[in-house]
Order: structure tokens, then sequence, then C-alpha cells
């Protein structure tokens, strides 16, 4: 029997209060003002009068760099932080495949498929699939592609030009900025159906 090796999550321990190593701290006040370089004790102090934690921000700064907040609402902003980066850098390349003697139906389906990739703000490759005799007609596939490109070309620009990798004609599209960008608007603007 095979063993899933489960993935371990690497907890990040924060230096709070009393645990803190460092003598000397940088600290940065409950509303996010400089209240300068201070010793231990006295940012110790500062905290217990304002009732909240004194949380370690950035430990390899000379002096550590340590935050007056309530640690539950540090976490907090710190967990919203890492799922915002995440969603920054996910963007994906979706494929659209095509076969050189298709529908018209099909193809203004995939087409559509593609546009809604497109208007969500991810890469598109366009690949045309070639079986057995059909790599005799490439020239099928070009036009198939020079068609696609030519009906998304509103809301997308072509990365390279169309190029064959084995038995696939391969085509790459890059959405423009400006239909993300208004996509979103309208999205966050109109109110959800519940």
């Amino acid at each position: 029997m095979r063993r899933i090796k489960q993935r371990r999550v690497k907890k990040k321990f924060y230096q709070l209060n009393q645990y803190i190593r460092s003598d000397k701290l940088r600290v940065i006040g409950f509303k996010g003002e400089q209240l300068g370089v201070l010793s231990k004790d006295e940012a110790l102090f500062k905290a217990n009068q304002l009732k909240i934690d004194l949380v370690v921000v950035a430990e390899k700064a000379d002096p550590p760099v340590a935050k007056l907040i309530y640690f539950k609402k540090f976490r907090y902003q710190q967990s919203k932080k890492q799922q915002t980066s995440k969603k920054k850098k996910t963007q994906e390349q979706k494929e659209v495949r095509f076969s050189p003697f298709m529908a018209q139906n099909d193809f203004n389906i995939r087409i559509k498929k593609a546009e809604k990739f497109l208007k969500e703000g991810h890469r598109v490759k366009l690949a045309v699939k070639f079986k057995g005799i059909q790599l005799a007609r490439k020239e099928f596939g070009y036009n198939l592609l020079k068609q696609a490109i030519e009906k998304l070309s509103n809301i997308a620009k072509q990365d390279s030009s169309p190029k064959m990798l084995g038995r696939l004609l391969i085509t790459n599209l890059i959405p423009i900025k400006k239909h993300v960008e208004k996509q979103t608007k309208n999205s966050q603007l109109s109110p959800k159906k519940v």
C-alpha cells in the first residue's frame, strides 16, 4: 500500500509581549505612528497601558520593528494579505482546442469560451489538433486560427504567431487590459442576486 504524504503547513510564530528577545525595538503605535526606538521594558509598559499586545513585525531589521496591536487583529490582517497575494499571482493559461474541419457552431462555442477566459484576465492558447491525413492540409488549420484571432481581436492581442508543434498548430493570446478592468469593475458594482 502506498502512503500519501501530507503537506505540513508552516506556521509562522511571532514574538509577542514578554517573549520578545531583543532589548531595543523600533515601535509603531496603535494608529500607525512612529514612537521611536525604545527599550523592551518601555515598549511593554506602553502596551500594558493601552491594554494591547506588542508584536514583532520585522525581526531582521536593526533594531527589530514591533507594533502595538491586538494580536488576533494582526493575524487576521496577515492572512488577508496572503490571500490577496495568492489571487494576484494566479494568471493561468487556458487552452482552447480546435480541429481543422469543424462545424461553424462548434467553432462559435469555442470562441465564446476563449472570450470568457480573456475577460477573466487569463492568457489563452489556441491549438488546432491534426489527426492522420489532416496533416497534409495544414492551411485549413492556419485559416481557422486566423478566423479565431479576428473574432477575438477586440478583446485580445496575439502574443506569438501560429507555429507547429508536432501535431498541434499553436498561438497565444493575451487579454487587453481595458476589457479585463471593465469586466471586474462591472462585477463589483452590480448587486448580487440572492
